[in-house]
């Protein structure tokens, strides 16, 4: 068993791993702030149009492969927990095999991906060619960006988390200075944002190779009998498709709260859409805290420690209700001023303070599924979190039928709450058997 599963588990060990990773999420938004700013200073409307939609289908098509991480997570844990490196290091390798290949195969079948996305999401023939040039370009990196998930999950299952803060400062940074340079200095517009983001995320991968560089000193992680072994690979294709449909579940709740939404209007989903900001905002918080529950449940549910298993869940998820109860608080008190800077149009803004109480409260009602996410993912109870998550699917879906015809936006708002409690409570159902299980 490795020293690190046998180690103290204390408030100070879960600030360590939550931290950075808190940090690392503050720098996304920034990024996609900074592209739309040097993209804007060409004073032209489809350029910024282009870049936005080519960035939102690439993120669409990489992110189906987002399992990677979490499915990592739990599998290396507790491996970790064991002490059996070399499926530490196996784990690693078929994370990078299967990350290489889902990027090489959306290039080969880029044309056929790009053109269905502009199917489902048609724009004007100037815009729809500038997002093509973006992303013909952008694309070549997939293999990187996708195997990234892989090296993160990796990487937090071994409480790495400040690798991880450093991995995505360094893309985030390198790709803001591409940026200036491509399109301001040497005036390649579109291309020059794709070009900026296909070598940051090349680099971003090279980087995180040099992080895990301890694996390859070594020569488990080229064990092929241990790497390409069919049960160790039926056990991951397990626990990833489950995780892949749990996400597409949850996808399609918010998915369709953005559908129902429109149907209320233009400023009532305008609204939303601000409001819904918040909750990228407390996800980033509480994702600190349920990659930890990730990395120390999963530790401790390899070295089948029931009691360890109960004293991670509990610490991670206690400085995650805190975090919960403070944006919970700052949303109440200065929710109105954040919505004053996210919109100038007073429609918008008496809109969405109409709906903000449901916002205040949400980091309370959403931080129970934040967490039992992070200690089922660590547990690698992946059959769990896809049955929760289709019934609270089918929760939500009656709240939505029962709630929006008499209350509107309101019952949209009470159905999203209820969707949040029902992952919660039947994750929570589900916990005593996870305990067992430990056993």
């Amino acid at each position: 068993m490795s020293e690190a599963a046998t180690g103290p588990l204390t408030h100070r060990r879960v600030l360590n791993i939550a931290v950075p990773v808190v940090l690392s999420n503050a720098t996304v938004p920034i990024l996609g702030a900074v592209d739309t700013g040097v993209i804007g200073q060409m004073g032209l409307a489809a350029p910024i149009g282009a870049v936005g939609i080519g960035a939102v289908i690439l993120s669409a098509f990489y992110w189906v492969f987002g399992f990677l991480r979490m499915g990592t997570v739990g599998l290396t844990a507790q491996a970790e927990g064991r002490g059996d490196t070399g499926e530490v290091a196996a784990l690693l390798s078929r994370a990078l095999m299967i990350g290489l290949g889902a990027g090489v195969v959306i290039i080969a079948a880029q044309t056929a991906l790009f053109w269905a996305a502009f199917q489902v999401s048609p724009a004007s023939a100037e815009v729809e060619a500038l997002a093509r040039d973006y992303m013909a370009l952008r694309v070549w990196s997939a293999p990187a960006a996708i195997a990234l998930y892989g090296i993160t999950g990796w990487l937090i299952a071994q409480e790495r988390t400040r690798a991880v803060l450093v991995l995505q400062l360094w893309m985030n940074g390198l790709n803001v200075v591409l940026n200036f340079w491509f399109v301001l200095g040497l005036g390649w517009g579109v291309e020059g944002v794709a070009l900026a983001t296909a070598i940051a995320e090349w680099s971003g991968l090279a980087l995180g190779l040099w992080f895990c560089r301890a694996v390859f000193a070594g020569a488990a992680w080229r064990d092929w009998p241990v790497v390409m072994s069919a049960a160790r690979w039926a056990g991951m294709m397990r626990v990833n498709s489950d995780i892949i449909i749990r996400s597409l579940l949850l996808e399609a709740i918010f998915v369709s709260f953005m559908f129902f939404g429109a149907g209320q209007g233009d400023v009532t989903l305008a609204a939303n859409q601000v409001l819904l900001q918040f909750l990228m905002i407390a996800s980033f918080a509480l994702d600190g805290f349920a990659f930890t529950a990730e990395a120390l449940v999963g530790r401790a549910f390899g070295a089948a420690d029931r009691a360890r298993v109960r004293r991670a869940a509990v610490l991670a998820s206690g400085w995650g209700m805190a975090s919960a109860g403070v944006l919970a608080l700052a949303y109440a008190l200065a929710g109105g001023v954040i919505v004053d800077l996210m919109s100038t149009n007073e429609d918008v803004r008496a809109a969405a303070r109409l709906y903000l109480p449901y916002v205040a409260v949400l980091p309370l009602v959403a931080c129970a599924a934040f967490m039992l996410d992070g200690i089922f993912v660590g547990a690698t109870r992946s059959r769990d979190m896809r049955n929760m998550m289709a019934l609270s699917f089918v929760v939500y879906a009656v709240a939505v039928a029962l709630l929006l015809p008499p209350l509107g936006n309101h019952g949209l708002w009470l159905a999203m709450l209820i969707a949040f409690v029902a992952r919660g409570v039947t994750l929570g159902l589900r916990y005593p058997a996870l305990e067992r299980a430990a056993a």
